[in-house]
């Protein structure tokens, strides 16, 4: 759809659904799984505003295809979304649903969770530990009655998601002992044993009964050889043509999906730069070796993963 089309679509399904000029913004339709769609399919739009302005962050807005707001938040990246400073998401029957910050893109200090009712439901604290990493402990937290049934860190824990569902014991705000739960969309079990807020081991039964037992809940997909592995592949089937050699420069933004068996597939530029590189990019994901795939709880998903590749004055 061209530009003055995506602008007058959307003057014509809302008068008054955003506070400044389209013309000023970057519009962006996206679905359900939150890569880039159509005019005619999407579940939810997104847009940048002051996106043709250099600015340290940008203010970005995320609408439900109802053209409720569904979050609204500030980006170090206009292209690519990098989450920096409040962020607050809201149902589509307009109450809130969570409350957080950002730093450098990392949930910091306390979150705070609502029912879609409007009643509190959960009171999480960011922070780093010793290696870096963000983790989290509950401080409290409120069922569906209104019941506290975490206070101070301490207490049972109960929740129930669209997809999910899962409880055990909370002491000093980190999961103890053993935890259960289910993912009804996959039709899978799991059980999880901890000792002092640390995960020892855990196993989820799927839906043809057979076990995936892991000792790390989330595991992000990864190059076989390593991350710097790839990088150096990238950064060698990167081809410049010669028109763009010293005259093109900055990111080219892609997507790709890494699937349950580790393919890289679905190639897809975000932002380009023309000249045939964008083309190229597409072909040297499309020539990567297989990855060691993503898992939830040992059980191997497709993941969305995002890459910026620099084009520098003297090449790659």
């Amino acid at each position: 759809m061209k530009p003055f089309l995506r602008i007058l679509f959307f003057l014509l399904i809302s008068t008054n659904l955003f506070s400044q000029s389209l013309a000023e913004s970057k519009v962006t339709f996206l679905d359900s799984c939150w890569t880039e769609s159509s005019a005619e399919n999407y579940k939810y739009i997104r847009i940048v505003e002051d996106y043709y302005t250099d600015k340290k962050l940008y203010v970005y807005k995320e609408y439900y295809k109802s053209k409720v707001l569904k979050s609204i938040g500030t980006t170090l990246d206009r292209d690519v979304i990098r989450k920096e400073g409040q962020f607050i998401s809201y149902y589509e029957n307009g109450n809130k649903q969570s409350n957080v910050n950002f730093v450098k893109t990392k949930k910091s200090g306390k979150e705070f969770n609502w029912y879609e009712n409007g009643n509190i439901k959960s009171e999480i604290e960011y922070f780093e530990n010793k290696k870096g990493d963000t983790e989290y402990k509950i401080n409290n937290f409120w069922n569906p009655q209104k019941k506290q049934t975490i206070a101070d860190g301490n207490g049972d824990y109960s929740d129930t998601e669209e997809h999910s569902e899962e409880s055990g014991r909370i002491k000093n705000g980190f999961p103890d002992g053993i935890w259960k739960g289910k993912n009804l969309k996959m039709k899978s079990t799991f059980t999880e044993n901890y000792e002092n807020g640390k995960l020892i081991s855990g196993v989820t039964i799927d839906s043809l009964n057979v076990e995936h037992p892991y000792t790390v809940k989330n595991q992000p997909p990864s190059p076989k050889k390593g991350i710097n592995s790839f990088y150096s592949y990238v950064g060698k089937s990167m081809y410049i043509p010669n028109e763009a050699r010293n005259k093109v420069y900055g990111k080219i933004y892609l997507t790709f999906i890494v699937d349950k068996e580790g393919n890289l597939v679905e190639p897809k530029i975000i932002k380009g730069l023309g000249y045939g590189l964008d083309e190229n990019a597409i072909s040297l994901i499309k020539g990567a070796k297989k990855w060691i795939p993503g898992t939830i709880r040992g059980v191997p998903v497709q993941v969305l993963y995002s890459l910026p590749i620099t084009i520098a004055k003297n090449g790659y």
